[in-house]
């Protein structure tokens, strides 16, 4: 007697539903992943800070940077001191409450970090915060 195959009894693999877990993994890493947006970059070495506070994302954020030559930049372009002034004034000129971020060099001179402070003290800003690194 001669036997026959069975083409029953062969497995196949079936490659449809592992292609559907595939692409569920996928769509949930990509929406799971946070993506962290970069800030413009400036050229500040932050000083560290064993006390730093995370800070919310804010849109409306200013900020304001101070390179270790006492350079300032706002959104990574460099201003002169009478252009921040002016910023700082039609900001707050906008709203009383615009949050200030101050990102200055750790080898700023203090005289920079003041002479901006009170720039926006002046015209009525307090909601100012230091950008610092955690000490690691």
């Amino acid at each position: 007697m001669a036997r026959r195959k069975r083409h029953d009894d062969e497995m196949e693999i079936n490659l449809i539903p592992m292609i559907d877990i595939m692409l569920i993994l996928l769509i949930f890493f990509m929406v799971a992943t946070t993506i962290k947006t970069t800030d413009k970059t400036l050229p500040i070495e932050l000083p560290h800070s064993s006390a730093s506070l995370d800070a919310q994302p804010n849109e409306s954020l200013l900020v304001i940077g101070i390179d270790a030559s006492g350079n300032k930049y706002i959104d990574a372009a460099k201003v002169t001191t009478d252009v921040l002034h002016e910023r700082i004034r039609q900001a707050a000129a906008v709203d009383v409450k615009q949050q200030i971020r101050v990102d200055a060099d750790r080898l700023t001179p203090y005289e920079h970090l003041v002479e901006v402070v009170e720039l926006c003290q002046f015209e009525g800003l307090r909601n100012i915060s230091l950008r610092t690194r955690d000490t690691p």
